[in-house]
């Protein structure tokens, strides 16, 4: 499976990480899935708050309880984002009034690379694409999309840039 992001996207992720550093940034990816290995076509990013407080620091993973803290015991928001049930909701409903669905999420690794850590796999849903932005210093140095497999293992997802031209019609 391929995600198509234009350039202006792309952009605009890279925006949202850098303007929240040192903290994650997180948010949505809005678009149209087709059949088969057809790409999936990113229509809109839709930024979201981050809304991690230490309240959320443990949930249950399919393997079991896991604890959402870094390994220093760090539960901020440097660390860790949350997106709030009521956002989700929103967007699911903005998204099937434009006949598009949730395609995945999107967050930023401050001073880490963009692999998903345990606790992105952790909590992470089969059925989206998980783009991470690894930003050093205040600057996006790199971007990659995940997606979980049978295992719920990530998975790399190429990430394919296209015009706004090129990309199909919603």
């Amino acid at each position: 499976m391929v995600l198509l992001l234009s350039a202006a996207q792309q952009q605009s992720l890279g925006n949202h990480a850098q303007s929240t550093y040192p903290e994650e940034c997180c948010g949505l990816l809005l678009g149209t899935l087709a059949a088969g290995d057809t790409p999936r076509t990113v229509q809109h990013i839709q930024p979201l708050q981050n809304q991690w407080v230490p309240a959320v620091q443990t949930v249950t993973d399919p393997d079991g309880a896991a604890t959402l803290g870094d390994a220093n015991g760090d539960p901020s928001r440097r660390r860790r984002y949350w997106i709030d049930p009521k956002d989700l909701l929103a967007a699911q409903r903005d998204a099937r009034d434009r006949n598009w669905v949730i395609l995945g999420i999107y967050h930023s690794h401050p001073d880490h690379p963009a692999v998903p850590s345990e606790c992105d796999r952790a909590l992470a849903w089969p059925e989206y694409s998980y783009v991470i932005l690894s930003v050093h210093q205040g600057t996006v140095v790199d971007c990659q999309s995940w997606r979980l497999d049978d295992h719920h293992q990530f998975q790399p997802e190429p990430i394919q840039a296209k015009d706004p031209s090129e990309l199909p019609e919603a």
